[in-house]
């Protein structure tokens, strides 16, 4: 044990084995985390981890190396600072909003910014911080994914469209919504297909119990309704 807190502490010397030794760690932990994201087919994978780990390992070691080595009078995580903040431009390229309830790329978004903070900590030589948020990140994005789907499987909502013949039957419409599908925020508007004397009724749908897909219930509407026009999931 003795041997591996001096092994850790170590790495405050700035030497070219150590340097290699956290860009190469960096470039693993990085790799681990970007695989999951890119086997789940998302824009940033791992060589895009990879590069912000080490982007961020290097940013923290020139810091330091210039307040410890060149013997310069500053803040040596004063540049450090501009990487939490900076990655943020990079998260939001990988956020798409898909419809009332669905956005993607929220996760990569978040595990670029854990996997630049686990680079500026290897860059900044602590190590033993760095390798079990590495754990606790590998363990986030593999085996609670699973759990998460199971959950928001209970918890899906969508919002769905419903266009009717005429605004006599808006009422009826509406009462179907919420005793069969448990509607919620529901709204009249004007019809998207234009055509005159129709009527746009939108609504969220959350119903757990009986599952059914958007496009499921789209098609139940329009077979069980005579007045429905069309149904479509609203985005």
């Amino acid at each position: 044990m003795n041997a591996v807190i001096e092994f850790l502490h170590d790495f405050e010397n700035y030497t070219l084995a150590n340097v290699v030794i956290r860009l190469v760690l960096a470039l693993v932990v990085g790799g681990i985390i970007g695989l999951e994201r890119g086997r789940q087919g998302r824009a940033a994978g791992m060589r895009t981890h990879i590069l912000v780990s080490i982007g961020a390992a290097m940013t923290a070691m020139i810091g330091f190396y210039a307040n410890q080595i060149l013997g310069m009078n500053n803040d040596p995580l004063r540049i450090s600072a501009q990487v939490i903040s900076g990655i943020g431009f990079l998260g939001v390229g990988t956020i798409l909003i898909k419809g009332r309830f669905q956005i993607t790329g929220l996760t990569t978004a978040a595990g670029l910014w854990a996997t630049a903070a686990i680079g500026l900590a290897l860059g900044a030589g602590f190590i033993e911080g760095a390798l079990v948020a590495s754990i606790l990140s590998i363990l986030t994005v593999t085996f609670l994914h699973k759990f998460e789907t199971k959950l928001n499987r209970r918890l899906t909502r969508f919002g769905i469209y419903v266009e009717i013949a005429n605004d006599t039957v808006i009422r009826p419409c509406i009462n179907h919504l919420k005793a069969k599908y448990d509607a919620s925020s529901i709204q009249v508007t004007a019809p998207r297909s234009g055509k005159p004397g129709n009527v746009g009724i939108e609504a969220n749908i959350h119903n757990p119990k009986n599952r059914m897909t958007p496009c499921e219930i789209s098609m139940q509407l329009e077979d069980e309704l005579d007045y429905v026009v069309f149904a479509i999931e609203s985005i």
